[in-house]
């Protein structure tokens, strides 16, 4: 497999627009890389130029070692699998995976041995007949990628190969490309604007917005250690829920401020504010909802910040659990509660915070203060 290097990588157009600024990334042998991020944040556009589908204005990529920015796609020694599959319809299954290995003229007798043992891979070896017209969009789908492993390039680049797949759909393959993963110790680059795909596939995760690579870590990382505002709302569903906060200090501890709202911050955290030069200054506060507790669930092992009084506006049944989103004095939250909590719209009901997963938030540039 590759190792790929983007140094200082840029996408400027003619009309002046730059599409991907200063994009500068190391992807290791048999990593699983996810770019994830809104519609027109550049994912798509980095992928295209690593493929050279697009042209590189600025910057360096290298793979392996060698500089490839005037280097052909085809030269290159990369497969991509397309959101639309891009089959050939007149094909059977078997021409669509042997065409990539019958253009370079491999060995016949290679060719139907890769063909079998990927078909085989991928569950489709009763389907090597077919015409793409015949199959449902999960089996066309793997059709793709089977004709991507047959190539046996250097780096799989996938963009948004599910979207347009059904809910169920796209769960099953999740766990099929996860487990392709493992079984070809592939270097993969993957487009997604899904985060539940980026968290559960990825080895790393690079989270983009205008053109600009906000964060790249791991996903237990992105999501317990957010660098801004930005990463905190946009990995996590439901987001983190934000709420305008002072920073204040009494008795020697650092509080936090909303509306008629005060909670005590621990120690550590509050140090953090208070040799910052944050007290008196206005903050944003991140808490997720699963950190958002019930009074009525009565958590024991939880750090609990003081009681907010709360008001249910909306409830959501999703099986084992509900969410609830209720209005409190300063703001509103969305909380994680289990199935048999009697909230319900209109309830009034006591909530707390976990002190320990609160995070903080600079008011002007947005960056992280506080985890």
């Amino acid at each position: 497999m590759a190792e790929l290097s983007l140094e200082h990588v840029g996408k400027k157009y003619p009309n002046g627009y730059e599409g991907v600024k200063d994009f500068n990334l190391e992807i290791a042998d048999k990593e699983f890389i996810i770019f994830v991020g809104p519609s027109g944040c550049g994912k798509s556009t980095t992928l295209r130029m690593i493929a050279g589908l697009e042209d590189i204005t600025s910057g360096t990529l290298k793979i392996d070692g060698r500089v490839v920015n005037d280097v052909e796609p085809k030269d290159r020694d990369i497969a991509m699998v397309f959101q639309n599959y891009a089959l050939y319809p007149h094909m059977t299954v078997y021409d669509n995976m042997a065409f990539p290995m019958k253009l370079r003229k491999a060995d016949p007798q290679e060719i139907d041995k890769t063909v079998r043992e990927t078909a085989r891979i991928l569950d489709l070896d009763k389907l090597l007949d077919r015409k793409p017209s015949a199959l449902s969009g999960g089996q066309r789908q793997r059709v793709a990628m089977g004709r991507a492993i047959c190539r046996n390039p250097k780096v799989y680049l996938m963009d948004e190969p599910l979207s347009n797949l059904d809910a169920k759909l796209r769960v099953q393959m999740r766990a099929e490309i996860s487990k392709l993963h493992q079984r070809l110790g592939a270097t993969i680059i993957y487009v997604t604007h899904d985060q539940t795909e980026a968290m559960t596939l990825g080895t790393r995760i690079v989270v983009m917005k205008d053109g600009v690579m906000q964060q790249v870590d791991s996903p237990s990382k992105l999501y317990s250690e957010p660098c801004n505002l930005f990463v905190a709302g946009f990995i996590g569903s439901p987001q983190m829920n934000f709420i305008d906060a002072s920073v204040g200090e009494a008795a020697g501890k650092v509080t936090l401020s909303f509306g008629s709202n005060t909670i005590t911050l621990p120690e550590a955290k509050g140090k953090v504010l208070k040799d910052k030069g944050y007290v008196g200054k206005a903050v944003t506060m991140g808490i997720r909802p699963e950190d958002v507790v019930d009074s009525n669930e009565h958590p024991a092992d939880r750090n609990l910040s003081e009681q907010i009084d709360a008001t249910v506006t909306v409830y959501e049944l999703l099986g084992s659990e509900a969410m609830i989103y209720a209005d409190v004095d300063g703001g509103s939250i969305s909380s994680h509660v289990s199935s048999t909590n009697p909230a319900r719209v209109g309830s009034r009901i006591k909530i707390a915070f976990d002190l320990d997963k609160v995070h903080v938030f600079d008011k002007q540039s947005e960056l992280a203060i506080v985890h």
